[in-house]
């Protein structure tokens, strides 16, 4: 079956602000090996042409509104008329084959809806993560219109795609989308990321001498991300072991964290590095001994499966997505969600237990083999579009 997919995604590399732009990137590309032909429609970033094709992908970028915006919604939504208008010109020029059009997250609601009722096309969408599981309620004004806007696309889409059975079931029981519409389909990794990459040592050197200890935590500086939580278990892992530990990542708690940081002395054991670019990152994976995901809220756990991927034992929060990534003590260690004292327990037992660490590693390969494969899951979501198109 002929299919054309419209990616609609506000992220899509170079551009990438969170863990939509490697899911679009990756998923694509794979699809495109399936013999799907894929559009994605993206916001502009600089020094990146309007149109290229990359891996077989033709990725369309439009202007995503330059103009002044009072608030980060209202850009939202001029940004989306501009893609819907972009989308469109694909739209005419597919004219005759099956078009799909598959939405990520609320952020691309507005043109999704509008470009299915304007054309009479199928939408799916791809929920990675709720306003109410973000927040842990909705409790503004700001709040309650990102969640109706999540209801809304649910509402209008055919199928929901979700990342984990957490998801699955927020989705349901927040957005009201019932379960039928729903097709839990995995985040994957691709293992073959992390040959290759050179100076590792000469990264891991930068913060630890030979025989040091790197606990590295990779993520949004946000509340959902748990890093208050790894701050008050740092003081509690450094009375058992000497340690450094990196803190790689942005956003708004940035200077509460570097303010953290300072108050309690701890300028030369932590590192705050700030954005790194995607190379950085994975050798940061493969120099560290632990890495650490402390999340309050997680709807899938990417970076606990890279740093699966990579070799590096996870100390994770065992909640959301990522209680269905772990295993205990089999392929990583789990431990209470915002509880400093259980994640500098999981820390040290990773430290302390060799044998244990070894097994660790050998089952997270495997299970990083056997169950996230990009192959798979790209050949998942094109049973979905069938199914789509099919009925």
């Amino acid at each position: 079956m002929d299919i054309s997919v419209i990616m609609l995604t506000w992220e899509f590399p170079p551009r990438i602000i969170g863990g939509i732009a490697p899911h679009v990137y990756n998923l694509s590309t794979q699809l495109v090996k399936l013999g799907v032909d894929v559009q994605v429609v993206t916001c502009d970033f600089p020094n990146t042409p309007e149109y290229e094709v990359v891996e077989g992908v033709a990725v369309h970028r439009f202007d995503s509104y330059k103009h002044p915006t009072p608030d980060f919604a209202a850009w939202i939504q001029l940004m989306n008329l501009n893609m819907q208008r972009a989308a469109t010109q694909i739209i005419k020029a597919k004219k005759g084959r099956a078009i799909i059009l598959h939405a990520h997250d609320w952020l691309t609601a507005k043109a999704g809806i509008g470009l299915k009722h304007l054309n009479r096309l199928p939408l799916v969408t791809t929920i990675h993560a709720t306003e109410y599981g973000r927040r842990g309620g909705v409790f503004t004004e700001y709040n309650q219109m990102i969640h109706e806007i999540e209801v809304w696309l649910g509402h209008e889409s055919k199928k929901v795609i979700c990342c984990s059975r957490f998801m699955a079931e927020q989705v349901n029981k927040v957005l009201g989308v019932p379960y039928e519409k729903i097709q839990v389909i995995p985040n994957g990794i691709d293992p073959k990321i992390f040959s290759g990459l050179k100076d590792v040592d000469a990264v891991r050197s930068r913060f630890v001498d030979k025989n040091g200890v790197l606990i590295l935590f990779v993520g949004r500086l946000v509340v959902e991300k748990g890093v208050r939580v790894l701050l008050d278990a740092i003081p509690k892992v450094l009375r058992k072991v000497d340690a450094r530990f990196v803190i790689a990542g942005d956003g708004y708690m940035k200077n509460e964290v570097l303010s953290r940081i300072s108050q309690d002395g701890l300028k030369d054991k932590v590192a705050v590095t700030g954005y790194l670019d995607t190379e950085m990152i994975r050798k940061l994976f493969l120099a560290a001994d632990v890495c650490v995901v402390p999340s309050i809220y997680e709807p899938f756990g990417i970076v606990a499966l890279e740093a699966m991927a990579a070799g590096c034992p996870v100390v994770a929060s065992d909640t959301g997505g990522l209680s269905e990534i772990i295993e205990h003590e089999k392929t990583g260690i789990k431990v209470y969600p915002n509880n400093a004292d259980s994640l500098a327990w999981g820390i040290l037992r990773v430290l302390e237990s060799k044998e244990l660490v070894e097994q660790i590693r050998k089952n997270m390969r495997e299970k990083v083999e056997r169950e996230y494969k990009w192959s798979a899951i790209a050949e998942a979501t094109k049973n979905v579009y069938e199914k789509v198109v099919a009925n």
